[in-house]
């Protein structure tokens, strides 16, 4: 089933997340950070940061278990790739911020004759008082099987 085009500019419902010290060493320690600066306080403190600061990758994960917003849309999840994503930093989120993660569908197209549909999707990341700490920007992918229209 294609994407209907009419859902580009659909605002989808805003996460509110608290950034938890213990989360963001679980995280540190999957991709295998070895910089003391995610895990240890008093490293990240004589580094200048006021707690764990958040790694790079980290935003994606905080609003990224919810797929529902894709079976809305009629996707089977079955038939989704991850295409790509892109990170713009501001500043720098810690452990104990609240940070608010507001995604909005940006395009939708396909290409190979309606085989490949992409739907893109950006998320603007802000902290509790308003700035900016990220614009997320993911592309996904969803196969249509052979013939599907």
């Amino acid at each position: 089933m294609a994407i209907d085009p009419a859902v580009v500019g659909t605002a989808q419902p805003a996460v509110t997340v608290d950034v938890e010290p213990g989360r963001l060493r679980a995280f540190a320690h999957a991709i295998g950070e070895t910089d003391p600066v995610y895990t240890d306080l008093e490293a990240a403190r004589t580094a200048g940061h006021p707690d764990l600061p958040v790694p790079p990758t980290f935003l994606f994960g905080l609003g990224a278990g919810d797929f529902a917003w894709l079976t809305g849309l009629g996707v089977d999840l079955r038939r989704v790739l991850h295409g790509e994503q892109h990170f713009t930093y501001h500043q720098v989120a810690h452990a104990g911020d609240t940070l608010t993660l507001t995604p909005r569908i940006v395009d939708v197209f396909s290409k190979r004759a309606g085989s490949l549909q992409f739907l893109i999707r950006e998320i603007a990341v802000r902290r509790d008082d308003g700035s900016p700490i990220a614009d997320l920007r993911e592309t996904l992918i969803v196969r249509e099987p052979a013939g599907a229209s």
